[in-house]
């Protein structure tokens, strides 16, 4: 691998080439190249060279762009077709002594390990702030989302183009040229036949 003079490693080397998954990770979450070049530190010009210039990080970008690209691709079809969902209804009831006292004993548990200097006063405090209440499951609702038009439109417009685009080319034969049919007549005639359409008051 190529070195500038005197042997100093290259900007690809130092901020690019070991964060190759990092980077397919980021183009997976939706980050475009310009914020992917920020993250690293490199000029976003010098980042458009280097996908460019290395196979490596042009592959790790696609990578992380497909799967993106699929869920979005999926998503979109989902809202276009229309879908089904269950929504969960959860309400809060007390719980019983018993349950109370061990989810008190795991979660000081916890706190203990991440504050293993603190004072009892402190602990006591952490207690009392450890809800009695915990989330139950009241009931479960299957819901519709009714297709979406919108999505449709958008979905048809792209995979079918030639049928569904706004504007559509439509070929005809023959002159659309009207004075054609108007060529060779005197004045007079012409005259009258413009008082045919008047419209009387």
């Amino acid at each position: 691998m190529s070195k500038k003079k005197g042997g100093r490693k290259s900007k690809y080397q130092t901020h690019v080439e070991d964060r190759l998954f990092e980077i397919q990770c980021w183009a997976r979450d939706g980050l475009i190249d310009e914020q992917i070049a920020n993250n690293l530190g490199v000029a976003y010009s010098t980042f458009r060279e280097y996908v460019k210039k290395y196979p490596a990080l042009s592959a790790a970008l696609k990578r992380g762009k497909e799967v993106i690209d699929y869920e979005v691709e999926n998503a979109l079809l989902k809202r276009a077709l229309g879908y089904e969902f269950e929504e969960q209804t959860y309400i809060s009831v007390e719980m019983d002594q018993d349950e109370y006292d061990l989810k008190v004993e795991l979660e000081l548990e916890i706190w203990n390990a991440k504050n293993p200097n603190a004072t009892q006063a402190e602990r006591d405090l952490f207690i009392l702030s450890i809800p009695k209440t915990k989330e139950i499951l009241e009931k479960k609702v299957k819901k519709q989302v009714a297709p979406d038009t919108t999505a449709q439109i958008f979905w048809l417009k792209n995979r079918k183009p030639d049928k569904w685009r706004d504007k559509q080319d439509i070929e005809h034969s023959g002159s659309m040229d009207i004075r054609q049919q108007f060529e060779g007549m005197s004045d007079e005639e012409l005259a009258k036949l413009a008082g045919a359409y008047d419209v009387e008051e």
